[in-house]
């Protein structure tokens, strides 16, 4: 890339309500050298609404017009789960740089096409939690072995959504086919969190339940049947050695949101802390020990619904980095297929029966398939035993 600016267009930025209002927007213009050229709705109205708001260049009723704008270096794909696939291989087949929202797809299969079409484009995948100041101290802490041989970990991830009671337009999340529900969502970005602490999870057990099989729709007064689960406790084991449990619990009050993750090592202890409503996707951590570390960095950007613009900023200031160097450190689609992978360990109905996950030599997605089904990118991968 030549020009100094680069050029972002956002599928999904809603003026009203949506993810990139409170997130991708205040975060793209909270960096140097960044500009939002354009944002795409699904009419018109919505669209022009958008770009006045937001201060974009252009606006489009069309989002692959504005995919195939020759003004545009990065394409988000903010919207909902099931229009993922259409969009980021249109992206990539306009040899875009493209961030998508997690998950990536609605099955392992999409996340596995989307990421064999990447070829030399820069992607990006919305597991923000990671790059978090504090859960980046956290690691670096980890690793200089103040704490010493990690033990064991906790871990509560709370939310409000996926209750007994949800408005229509998060219908979706009640549907196994929209592959966006409590796991998919809140359970990716957690034990996302976990590897980017303690290492990569090797062995996994859990347990998923649906509480609420009956939802109520708040503004018809309908009534829906849940297909997914919207409860999970899980059990692992990751590289360091060190074991975890997570308790992912769904419709809790917005006061009684929590989420939080506490290492115990043979030398000492750590503690990463948030109340934010959304969880660890969005704001800041809070990051505590009993034994001294630095500061955190400071966040690339501020802003946003309650800072929710940090980690996404995180992501974008990496996703640029690359960019403009020609480098590929930023986590893009391999990263979700991975994450996809292990999701689906999670939910396979004999995950309680205790699978041991065996990694691609690379470390990377590759290895997280079931015993039996070795496909992947025309490769083949290290199976479960």
């Amino acid at each position: 890339m030549t020009q100094e600016e680069i050029r972002v267009g956002i599928v999904g930025a809603n003026a009203d309500v949506s993810w990139a209002k409170l997130s991708h927007v205040p975060a793209i213009k909270g960096l140097p050298g960044v500009r939002l050229a354009a944002v795409a709705t699904r009419n018109e109205q919505t669209a022009r609404q958008a770009a006045e708001a937001f201060g974009a260049d252009r606006w489009y009723s069309d989002p692959y017009a504005m995919i195939r704008d020759d003004q545009i270096d990065v394409v988000t794909i903010a919207v909902n789960v099931p229009a993922h696939r259409d969009l980021v291989l249109a992206a990539l087949d306009a040899d875009k740089a493209v961030y998508c929202e997690a998950p990536l797809g609605r099955t392992v299969s999409e996340a596995e096409e989307m990421a064999r079409a990447v070829g030399s484009n820069h992607t990006a995948i919305g597991l923000q939690g990671r790059f978090n100041p504090a859960v980046r101290r956290a690691a670096q802490l980890l690793s200089t072995g103040k704490i010493g041989r990690p033990l064991n970990a906790r871990l509560v991830s709370t939310t409000v959504g996926f209750g007994p009671q949800i408005p229509s337009t998060h219908d979706l999340f009640n549907k196994a086919s929209s592959g966006a529900n409590l796991l998919t969502i809140t359970g990716a970005h957690t034990l996302d969190v976990v590897e980017a602490v303690l290492g990569l999870i090797v062995e996994v057990d859990a347990r998923t339940e649906i509480l609420w099989p009956a939802v109520r729709l708040t503004d018809t007064g309908e009534n829906r049947l849940r297909e997914t689960a919207d409860h999970a406790d899980v059990l692992g084991k990751t590289q360091s050695g060190a074991v975890f449990t997570v308790d992912i619990n769904a419709g809790v009050a917005p006061e009684d949101v929590r989420f939080s993750f506490e290492i115990r090592g043979t030398e000492g202890w750590l503690s990463l802390t948030s109340h934010h409503p959304y969880g660890l996707q969005a704001g800041d951590l809070e990051l505590t020990s009993n034994v001294t570390f630095a500061t955190p960095d400071e966040a690339a950007v501020s802003g946003g619904f309650m800072d929710a613009a940090i980690n996404v900023g995180e992501v974008y200031a990496r996703l640029f980095r690359d960019i403009r160097a020609g480098s590929y450190d930023t986590p893009g689609f391999e990263h979700a297929l991975h994450n996809a992978c292990l999701i689906e360990a999670v939910m396979r109905p004999i995950a309680a029966a205790h699978v041991k996950v065996r990694h691609h030599r690379s470390g990377g997605a590759k290895a997280l398939r079931p015993a039996g089904d070795r496909r992947l990118g025309g490769k083949r991968s290290r199976k479960w035993r």
